[in-house]
This record gives structure tokens, C-alpha cells and sequence, in this order.
């Protein structure tokens, strides 16, 4: 073991071990790759290797199999540079210059225990080491480690795919410093962009432990209530809050052997659990596993992939009782279709639970299971609700965590529920209630967020970084809301700083979005404000476009001047946005499409989140971008060229038409910077609640700096030579049955608009020029048959039309 100026108080991490190069370890060393963190990915040296055969061939398998993943663990597959393959023979003097250690090997206490004699021979001092169990306890790994290791050994459990999962377990021994355990959490929030949750040395830790028995729960009272796999997943899908994936899809994504084995963890480790019964795996589950029906790993578990008699893809359920596949069934069940109506669980859920069909029976039963054995764990696995709720959140994609589940359907009228059937309640549930406290949750005086705690017997402040900046919290202080309409709010963001909220339906823009945002900048101009945040908080898109109902409509009532008035309105007010004379700092995160990528694209800093899909999809409903969408890709690729360089701009325009006519849309953000939809200058937060707080402080910055916006750029564009280039390829891609009869008619608009319509070859426009032949193409498509039918059959369906 060498010495090395490693300072766990001081220093930052800066080069992490990867030990074990299967899914969760290229999981891991991808997600760090992604923050941008150099790591080694160490692996055994493979057995019978032939001759010239690389030693390190299990870590570059690993790395190969990363870049191919489906979905992907890089933001971008550059990224995989940052990851060196090594193996533990001949290459563990590549640990010492690791100030983080992240053990990943098979989860085998005797395995785990050797790895660790191996890390200790080679690890500098003073580097932290951790294990990514997900059930053995540290206690037993750390049995055998000197003081100092020991002191320097945690548990961090990433939850798989590590990128798109946000949950990270931080355990800590008795024998682990409190310096170890912050740098630890510092690391995974702010570098990792993670949530972190405290968990305890119990079997599981916090999540799998509470999830586990919900899916248990779910199994007994399916088999009691006879309902199909189908059935269960229809009600414990988006009705109750929880994932697409519900249970069975989610088991067999997870595995059924791995759910099995930490079934195991909690019948074996915790003797003393009350429903420690439950969680020994029914005889179907047994079975099954026995048969290799493992999920998607093994091509079939609960569902599987087949071809109906015409080939056509279907997916077959599995009827338990018999061990067959069949078709599967459609759920129909009053409850779900009532709860179908809301967005929001707080109101689909309590719909769910009081219903009287089968469906509801389950619901009701199962969640009363989990929030009672949910209550009886605190403090066994965490020390508050917080971190139970988060948890479940974060690693389960749960929209509630279990006790605000129980504040949503109400926690006094449940319990006087679950008593007349005859369950028992815990004491400090009842105390609560006794103290007067009807939630879990409340806002105190101030508006500041707080929850019950049951060893005080008292609310206390909820516990947030630092760096989080919290819509729903900033709102609820009183007097923050400048402004508000039925899309949109105005909010005092604090030091200065006005904030522009959407909240419309997928946040579209419409015309309120709009009115509010001139008036922003109406108030920015004013001198009232310093700088103007646009973002939003807690769904899946930032922005999912134009509202193509108002599109749609003034089209078919051939409204031309008002739909050309809109346009140009959004275009005038973006090209305001993007040259403020006060910054305005835009924060897109998630489905961030057409109008809401033009937002994103014409302010004066992008601070996106780093999962950003992002793209100018208007072709797919017959139009093309015409709020700025073209003429800023354009102004990107060619305005920072000097115009008295004689440069071919053909390759640019074409490079743009492919992205913007195949409606490419970017899977991260680095990704969107490499397509231009981001600048080099913008930032990246991977953390979504650290969002809008790095998007002020930048604000804040440029306004202090005093920087001035930009000069409007001009561009050199091809004309009609250059348009009659991609149109001679659009016919290809037709005459290959590649492109439809519409996508030639979209195709030929949108190349028009990108060689600069009838100009001289070479001619130098600026951005109003291309901004003009935006709105005319747009009106025009506006104006056809198969435009019109692409729209009307988006909105009806959600799909496009291939015309």
C-alpha cells in the first residue's frame, strides 16, 4: 500500500476503480464517464486465453458492450474514453491513483471478501472503498479489513441502468468516518447527479426492501382475487403513480432470478420481520426459474416476444396457473378507467382504492400492506419517512413514495379503514394523530416544507441540498407569484432573478405561455429584474411543442392571417429572448421537441439537464420549425465562419436537412451539443433538482458581468443549386420507398428554407431572411391536404401518419 496526498476533507474525487466489468460495472463506469469522471474498469484475466488474445479481454468485452447497450449508459460514445480496461493480474498498481474504489463482482460474500484482500494490497491510503451490494451486509465485508480500510468502507448500491436510475444507497459502518460517508454523498449529488437516501446495515437496504414486499403483497392478493399478470399490471401501472412497467414487466426487467435472490436476503437476514413469510417466492415463481423463464435476459419470463399467424409482433402473457402463453387480455375495470381522467396520482390513486371491483380490491389491499410495513420499518432501514419516500421515488419511479401515497388518500380515513378490517396500526402512526397531525407532510408558517418525525414526536424541517432550487418551495413562501394565467406563472426566484414556469398540458406553448413571456421580458427591460429563468420542475418534458390543436384548427378554417400573425409572433418574441439586453438563461430537461427545442435554442445561456431529448420533430406532422428552429441551426453551423472565407455551405445545409427532416432527436445533451441544439458555452447538470439553482447562479453571473447580447449573424447560403442537390436525394429516398408522397412535398419546403429560397448561389442573408421563408413554408404546408391529415391524425391517435 503506498502513501499518497489524498485529503478526504479537502480533496474531490477524481479517478474512480471499477471492480467487476458485468451490467452494473459498465453501468457504473459509463454513468461516470458521462460526469465527465476518468475510471479504470478492472475485470479477471479470461480463462484459456488463446494466444495474442488481450489479458484485459473481459473489461474491453465490457466496454464494447456498453457502447452497443440498448438503451444507452453513455450520453455520447466519445465519452468511452474516459474508461481504461484493465485486469486484477497484472494492472493493480492502476488502483493506487484511484481515489474511489467501487467494488461490483458477483454477490458472494467469499468473492467479495477476496476482491478486497486484493484492493488492500494495492489501494493508496486514505482512498474510500466501496461495495455495490445489494443485500450483503457491510458488517461481513468489512470483517476482515484493517482499521483503516474499514474506516474508509461504505456500501454505495447504485440501482440498474445507473444512468437513467436516479436512487443512491449510501450505508455507512460503525467503523466508517463521517467524512467518507459526505464525500460519498457530495459525489453521487453533485458529480453523479444522483439522489442520494441513508440507508442502515438491513437486509435490502431502504428501497428493495420496501419494493420487495409490495410485489409480494401484490402476488397474494392477486392469487386471492384471481386476476391475470395483465390485470395486476393495468391497475399497479399509471393508475396508482407507478412505472409503464408495473410489476410482472419490471420483474422480468430485473430478472426473476435476481428478484428471487433478494427475496432471499430478507427471509435469511431478518429474522425478526413480521412478514418474514411473505417474501418466500410462490411455487409459480419457483418454477419458473427452474425453467430458465428468467425475463428479458432469458427472451421470455412473464411476457414473451412471438409472431402472430400474419408475423406480426405480439407479446404473450403467462397464465401462472398453467405455465402457458397466450394472448394477453384487455383490463377492464371501472376504478382504472375512472382514474385514467387524472394526470395527477394524488387523484387517480384514491379513485383506485375505493372502488369495489376486483381491481380496486387489489389496490386497496396491496397498498395498505406496503404502508403499513412501510411504517413499521422506521426506523429499522431509515430514520424518517424522507428517506423512504426518496427511495422509492428515485429507485423504484414510484410518483409517490409510500407515505405520500397515505397523505394523498388520506391518513386518518385509511386508518379508521385498515382497523375495522382488523389491522394493527403502529403506536407512532396513532400518536401522530392523537398530537393532531393529519400528514405526514405540512408547510409550516413560513411556507417551508416539513414532515412528522416519530422519535421527536414533532415536524421537522425536510432536509435538501443546498444546491436545490425548488419551484413548488419558492411558491409556497407567499407573495413569489408575480404573475400567472392557465399555462403559466411568473415567480420571484429571489436576488433578483424572475422565473417563466410552463404548466400547460405537456407544457405546449400556447398563447398564454407566450403572454407571460413577453411580459417577463416586458419586466426584465423595465430594469425591474436582473436576469429571467425559463424552466420547469417535475414531469417528463420541458417542453413537447407548439399547441398543434390551435395549429390545426386555424388551418382547417383557413385563418391565414391569424396563423401567420402567431408565427411571427413567436418568432419576434424568441429572437427578443435570445438578444435581451438582460440574460435569459433557459433550463430544457426531457422531452424538449419542436417549439420547446426553439425556446431552449434562442436565449442567452442553455443550462439543460443531462437527460435531454431534444430535437425539431415538426416534419413527422407535416410542417417544418418556423419559431427560429432552422435559422439558429444554420446560424450555428455557418454564422461563426468569417463571411469573406470562401467556404461550401452545401455540407452544412445537407447535414441539417438530414437532421431536421428525419426528425432526429438527441438522446442527452452532450449529444444535443454535438447536432448544435446546445452551444459549446452551455452547461450540463445532471442532477434535476440542482437545476434551476445552476441556472440562476449563471444568470446572475452574466448580469453582474454586464454581458451584452450578441451581434445578429449573417451566413452564406447555396440557393437553388444547393436545394436542387437534397431534392435529387429526397427523390432517391422515394423512389427506395424510403420517403412517402408528403414527406417530398415537407422535404422540398424545408430544403427551400435552408439554401436560402431564390437567392444567388453564395448570397450572405442574415436571420431575419430565413426566418421570413420559415413562416411562408410553414403557412404552406399549413395550406395542403396531407398536412392538414397529419395533423388531425396526431391528434387523434398520437402517432404520426406516413402520407
Amino acid at each position: 500500500m503506498t502513501t499518497r496526498a489524498f485529503d478526504i476533507e479537502n480533496d474531490s474525487i477524481g479517478k474512480v476503480a471499477v471492480l467487476g466489468a458485468g451490467v452494473m460495472g459498465q453501468g457504473i463506469a459509463a454513468h461516470l464517464a458521462n460526469a465527465g469522471i476518468p475510471s479504470v474498469l478492472f475485470d479477471m484475466v479470461p480463462r484459456d486465453l488463446p494466444a495474442g488474445a488481450p489479458r484485459s479481454g473481459l473489461a474491453l468485452a465490457g466496454i464494447t458492450a456498453m457502447k452497443k447497450s440498448r438503451p444507452a449508459l453513455l450520453y455520447t460514445k466519445a465519452h468511452v474514453g474516459l474508461i481504461t480496461a484493465a485486469n486484477y493480474d497484472d494492472d493493480g498498481g492502476l488502483l493506487a491513483g484511484c481515489d474511489l474504489i467501487i467494488e461490483v463482482v458477483v454477490e458472494r460474500l467469499d468473492i467479495k471478501q477476496k476482491v478486497f484482500a486484493w484492493v488492500a494490497e494495492h489501494r493508496s491510503e486514505g482512498s474510500i472503498v466501496t461495495s455495490n451490494t445489494s443485500g450483503i451486509p457491510l458488517a461481513a465485508m468489512a470483517a476482515g479489513m484493517s482499521d483503516e480500510m474499514a474506516a474508509h468502507f461504505a456500501i454505495t448500491h447504485f440501482f440498474n441502468p445507473v444512468r437513467y436510475m436516479r436512487l443512491l444507497e449510501i450505508v455507512s459502518g460503525e467503523k466508517t468516518l463521517p467524512a467518507v460517508t459526505a464525500a460519498l454523498g457530495t459525489f453521487g449529488q453533485r458529480v453523479l447527479g444522483k439522489g442520494i437516501v441513508t440507508g442502515k446495515d438491513t437486509p435490502n437496504f431502504v428501497a428493495n426492501r420496501i419494493g420487495c414486499y409490495g410485489m409480494v403483497s401484490v402476488f397474494r392478493h392477486m392469487d386471492r382475487l384471481g386476476l391475470p399478470i395483465e390485470a395486476v399490471d393495468a391497475v399497479f401501472g399509471k393508475p396508482m403513480g407507478r412505472p409503464k412497467s408495473a410489476v410482472f414487466r419490471t420483474a422480468d426487467l430485473v430478472g426473476l432470478d435476481t428478484l428471487v435472490h433478494v427475496f432471499g436476503n430478507v427471509y435469511d437476514g431478518a429474522p425478526d420481520d413480521e412478514e418474514r413469510d411473505a417474501f418466500v417466492a410462490p411455487d409459480w415463481l419457483t418454477r419458473m426459474v427452474a425453467e430458465g423463464a428468467l425475463g428479458s435476459k432469458a427472451g421470455y419470463g412473464f411476457y414473451k416476444k412471438s409472431k402472430d399467424a400474419a408475423g406480426k409482433r405480439v407479446i404473450l402473457a403467462r397464465d401462472l396457473a398453467t405455465g402457458e402463453y397466450r394472448a394477453k387480455q384487455k383490463a377492464r375495470f371501472k376504478c382504472i378507467g375512472k382514474a385514467r381522467n387524472y394526470d395527477d396520482p394524488r387523484q387517480s390513486v384514491p379513485i383506485m382504492i375505493r372502488g369495489d371491483d376486483p381491481a380496486a380490491q387489489l389496490a386497496w389491499a396491496a397498498t395498505a400492506d406496503t404502508l403499513l410495513y412501510s411504517a413499521r420499518r422506521i426506523p429499522e432501514i431509515a430514520d424518517d419517512v424522507v428517506n423512504v419516500d426518496r427511495a422509492m421515488r428515485w429507485g423504484f419511479g414510484w410518483a409517490l413514495g409510500p407515505f405520500e401515497t397515505w397523505d394523498a388518500i388520506g391518513l386518518r380515513s385509511s386508518v379508521e379503514r385498515m382497523r375495522a378490517e382488523g389491522r394493527d396500526i403502529p403506536a407512532w402512526i396513532d400518536a401522530m394523530l392523537n398530537a393532531g397531525r393529519e400528514t405526514f407532510y405540512a408547510r409550516d408558517e413560513s411556507g417551508a416544507a416539513t414532515y412528522w418525525d416519530p422519535s421527536s414526536r414533532a415536524a421537522v424541517a425536510v432536509e435538501k441540498s443546498d444546491d436545490w432550487l425548488l419551484l413548488i418551495d419558492v411558491k409556497s413562501e407567499g407573495d413569489r407569484v408575480v404573475d400567472s394565467n392557465a399555462s403559466a406563472d411568473l415567480i420571484d426566484l429571489g436576488d433578483g432573478v424572475l422565473g417563466l414556469e410552463f404548466h400547460s398540458k405537456m407544457n405546449a406553448i400556447d398563447a398564454d405561455i407566450a403572454t407571460l413571456y413577453q411580459k417577463g421580458l416586458d419586466e426584465l427591460d423595465a430594469g425591474n429584474w436582473q436576469a429571467m429563468v425559463v424552466g420547469n420542475q417535475g414531469g417528463t418534458a420541458f417542453c413537447a411543442g407548439a399547441n398543434l390543436m390551435m395549429v390545426g384548427m386555424l388551418a382547417m378554417q383557413g385563418e391565414w392571417d391569424q396563423l401567420g400573425e402567431m408565427i411571427a409572433g413567436l418568432q419576434n418574441l424568441l429572437q427578443r429572448a435570445k438578444y435581451s439586453k438582460r440574460p435569459v438563461v433557459v433550463a430544457p430537461y426531457g422531452m424538449t421537441l419542436g417549439g420547446g427545442a426553439e425556446i431552449a435554442m434562442q436565449c442567452t445561456h442553455t443550462q439543460a439537464n443531462g437527460e435531454l431529448y431534444m430535437g425539431l420533430v415538426e416534419v413527422g406532422v407535416g410542417v417544418i420549425p418556423a419559431a427560429g428552429g432552422c435559422k439558429e441551426l444554420l446560424s450555428r453551423a455557418l454564422g461563426d465562419i468569417p463571411v469573406d472565407v470562401a467556404y461550401d455551405p452545401n455540407p452544412f445545409v445537407q447535414a441539417i436537412f438530414k437532421r431536421v427532416g428525419m426528425a432526429k432527436v438527441a438522446t442527452s445533451a452532450e449529444e444535443a451539443r454535438t447536432w448544435g441544439y446546445l452551444r459549446p458555452t452551455d452547461g450540463v447538470t445532471l442532477d434535476p433538482d440542482a437545476q434551476l439553482g445552476a441556472a440562476k447562479r449563471i444568470a446572475l453571473g452574466l448580469a453582474a458581468a454586464g454581458a451584452a447580447p450578441p451581434a445578429q449573424r449573417k451566413f452564406k447560403l447555396p440557393g437553388p443549386s444547393g436545394r436542387a442537390a437534397i431534392e435529387l436525394a429526397l427523390y432517391g429516398m422515394h423512389e427506395g420507398g424510403f420517403a412517402t408522397d408528403h414527406d417530398m412535398v415537407v422535404g422540398k419546403q424545408l430544403a427551400r428554407v435552408l439554401t436560402g429560397g431564390d437567392i444567388a448561389g453564395g448570397t450572405v442573408v442574415d436571420e431575419q431572411h430565413v426566418l421570413d421563408l420559415e413562416r411562408e413554408a410553414f403557412l404552406h404546408l399549413c395550406g395542403t391536404e396531407g398536412t392538414q391529415a397529419r395533423i388531425q391524425h396526431f391528434l387523434m391517435t398520437g402517432k404520426p401518419l406516413r402520407n
